[in-house]
């Protein structure tokens, strides 16, 4: 069953609070992450997976191939690509000094290679503390969110918005054009001549 399948067949209830909405933004991200890379991740581990920046850093290459397969497909584009990749350590072990440079690598990919304005970032110890799990959480859809416009598998969240724009966009060119209402002009006497009259 497909990630939207799956979504539309569970009841859409409104979220009672901040927390049970993170939680199912951490649940999509952990699903998508396993499927994309096959791998064991689920929400209770996800942000330990990604903690040491190693899988960050390898998806960032991975988005910044299929970028370029896209241009080489596609020819130039308006859309921002992602130029080049991030170097990091593998084997880094989660809170050392290299889970932190990969994870800063990957918050200056961000900025650099996708154009992710500061408002949609974190901080390196958002992650690598929790201190901020949200912020992390966020830039990460929205990663995939801009990835998705040149062929990257995105999450189930993301696949779900664009559907509601596209639905959006569809109703809005079908509608009859409306016609701007004519203003209609009122006599009314310059403001000399009214205080002339007040007098």
């Amino acid at each position: 069953m497909s990630g939207i399948q799956h979504a539309s067949n569970q009841s859409i209830k409104p979220f009672k609070s901040s927390e049970e909405y993170l939680y199912a933004m951490k649940e999509d991200l952990a699903e998508w992450l396993g499927d994309l890379y096959s791998m064991e991740i689920d929400v209770n581990n996800v942000l330990e997976v990604l903690e040491t920046g190693a899988l960050l850093c390898a998806h960032a290459n991975n988005v910044t191939r299929v970028a370029d397969d896209f241009v080489k497909r596609s020819g130039p584009t308006e859309i921002h690509l992602p130029a080049s990749g991030v170097t990091f350590v593998s084997s880094a072990h989660p809170t050392t000094f290299l889970a932190r440079d990969n994870v800063t690598n990957f918050i200056n990919w961000c900025r650099k290679e996708m154009g992710i304005p500061d408002v949609l970032m974190f901080e390196t110890d958002d992650l690598v503390l929790r201190k901020n799990e949200k912020n992390f959480v966020l830039c990460l859809l929205e990663v995939a969110r801009r990835a998705s416009r040149f062929g990257m598998v995105s999450p189930v969240l993301i696949q779900l918005e664009q559907e509601i724009e596209e639905e959006i966009r569809e109703e809005l060119e079908d509608l009859p054009a409306q016609p701007k209402p004519q203003r209609s002009l009122i006599n009314i006497q310059n403001l000399d001549e009214m205080v002339m009259h007040q007098r």
